[in-house]
C-alpha cells in the first residue's frame, strides 16, 4: 500500500475519531458523557504532563501508571483508536498497527501542543 493512501486512511480514522467525540459532546446520553469526560480528563493529563501519545497511536503514561479514574479514560480513549485504527486497516488492506502507527506520525505528532509528551522512534518521551 501507499504511504498516501495509509496516511489518508488515517487521517479519516482520526477525522471520524474526532467527530465521534464531538457529537459525543453534544448528545446527553451517559455514555456520551463518559466519552467526553474521558477526552476531558486525558487532555488535562497530557497538559500536566502525566499522559502522553506513544508512538504507536496509543495514549499511555509518561512516568507511573496514574490514578485509577485517569487510567480508565486512558483506557476508554484507547480503545475507541483500537476501534477506528481496525476500521481504517481493513478498509485499506494493512494491519490496524499500521493504521496506528501511521496515525501517529501523520495526524497526532502534527497536533501536539507545546509542553505535550510523545515518544520518539526509539520509545523516549520527549517533551514538545
Amino acid at each position: 500500500m501507499k504511504k498516501t493512501s495509509l496516511f489518508k486512511a488515517a487521517v479519516a480514522a482520526l477525522a471520524m475519531a474526532s467527530s465521534v467525540v464531538a457529537v459525543s459532546a453534544v448528545i446527553s446520553t451517559p455514555a456520551a458523557a463518559d466519552v467526553a469526560a474521558s477526552k476531558a480528563m486525558v487532555d488535562a493529563a497530557k497538559a500536566k504532563g502525566t499522559v502522553g501519545e506513544r508512538n504507536n497511536g496509543y495514549l499511555g503514561f509518561v512516568s507511573g501508571s496514574g490514578d485509577a479514574a485517569t487510567k480508565a479514560a486512558v483506557d476508554e480513549i484507547n480503545a475507541g483508536r483500537k476501534s477506528v485504527y481496525g476500521q481504517a486497516a481493513a478498509k485499506n488492506g494493512v494491519s490496524p498497527e499500521a493504521a496506528g502507527i501511521s496515525a501517529y506520525a501523520n495526524v497526532i505528532v502534527p497536533k501536539l501542543k507545546a509542553g505535550e509528551y510523545y515518544q520518539d522512534a526509539s520509545g523516549n518521551w520527549v517533551k514538545k
